[in-house]
């Protein structure tokens, strides 16, 4: 499982997913790999990375815009932001 794989959602969020039938789970899917003691051994935990708060001006039009998406719009906001720092990152590599 990656970074990627890993979705976040608030409580309203898995009631809708829910009602549209997406969090379905086949009792028939095969079995996860099991997890034995060398990767536990291996295993490292990583900390999410804290958050900073800032004093940022955007257009109003902008603001607008995230905000009109609903909550979480600072999330997104910030998702945008590391989506272009990193497409900036690896295509300097």
């Amino acid at each position: 499982m990656t970074e990627n794989d890993i979705k976040k959602s608030s409580l309203a969020g898995l009631r809708e997913m829910h009602g549209r039938g997406e969090l379905y789970h086949d009792p028939n899917a095969p079995e996860g790999d099991t997890l034995d003691g060398d990767f536990w051994k291996t295993a490292v935990l990583k900390e999410p990375l804290a958050k900073k708060s800032i004093s940022l001006r955007v257009d109003r039009d902008v603001l607008d815009w995230y905000k009109a998406q609903g909550e979480g719009y600072q999330t997104r906001m910030n998702a945008v932001l590391r989506s272009y720092m990193e497409s900036l990152s690896t295509s300097r590599r």
